[in-house]
């Protein structure tokens, strides 16, 4: 049993690297790889705790890419996290995200939300402030009833205090996971809405970019869609990963499972680490 997907607190998730291990233990997971957003600062806690519990760990991340004008999400597997391009690449988007927050700050400021940066970063732990945690302070501070309510009145698109980000074109974000040593994997494909006929030219897209692999098991992919799913990864000659997106309290999954509660096997990884 594996779990190809997950993030922890250092990103928009709600459990510590620490915790996340502990979990996949008490879980019974074999192999567990954190693939927190835009950030590898949790990756060597994870890697610690993960020896110490005997659960193979794998060092992973996720980028947001732009494609052709969507917004998708490329999961790099086996990196290098000593990487001399991937380290000066994080720092880079870092301060961009820096620069982002206080804007995002800015605004909600100026519509009435008294929300004070340091009470942001006292919930954002020690880890990547996101709009998650900004969904939680306004939540926290009662201008929301919850996190989904703060994102549906003042964060999602269209909303009053939605600020949009430069993303890193597709390309750039699998050139930085090769050059890494790592292998790469377009993540849950059907939430961008694309057409079958589109999301084949996207894979084809993508393939020719050096895309190695397809999460075709998500909890949320139905079991037509991993079918699909699975036919393009054979069409192109790519590998099949599985994950399920933990998020801790963030998100409705549970660890180590994808659609009807299946859990995901360790045939999925054997495949991949051919590629290594």
């Amino acid at each position: 049993m594996v779990d190809l997907h997950t993030h922890s607190s250092l990103s928009d998730g709600t459990l510590t690297p620490k915790e996340l291990i502990a979990l996949a233990k008490d879980k019974g997971l074999k192999t567990i790889a954190l693939t927190d957003h835009d950030i590898i600062d949790g990756l060597s806690i994870a890697r610690a705790e993960a020896k110490k519990l005997d659960i193979e760990f794998i060092d992973g991340i996720e980028f947001s890419a732009d494609y052709k004008g969507t917004e998708i999400h490329i999961l790099g597997y086996f990196i290098d996290t000593n990487n001399k391009r991937l380290l000066s690449f994080l720092k880079e988007l870092d301060i961009s995200r820096e620069k982002r927050n206080k804007e995002l700050l800015n605004r909600l400021n100026e519509i009435g939300l008294d929300i004070p940066y340091d009470f942001v970063k006292k919930i954002s732990i020690d880890g990547v402030i996101t709009k998650a945690h900004f969904a939680k302070a306004i939540a926290e501070k009662g201008y929301a009833k919850n996190i989904k309510d703060a994102f549906n009145i003042y964060l999602k698109k269209g909303k009053p205090a939605y600020i949009t980000r430069e993303l890193i074109s597709y390309q750039t974000a699998l050139d930085i996971i090769k050059e890494a040593s790592g292998i790469s994997s377009l993540a849950h494909p059907m939430q961008y809405n694309f057409s079958n006929s589109d999301l084949d030219i996207c894979i084809k897209d993508l393939k020719e970019a050096n895309l190695n692999a397809i999460e075709c098991f998500y909890p949320t992919h139905t079991q037509k869609q991993a079918n699909l799913l699975i036919e393009l990864c054979e069409k192109y000659n790519l590998k099949k990963t599985a994950g399920s997106d933990f998020h801790g309290e963030n998100r409705n999954v549970i660890l180590g499972n994808i659609f009807l509660n299946d859990k995901i096997k360790y045939d999925i990884l054997k495949d991949l680490k051919t590629l290594l």
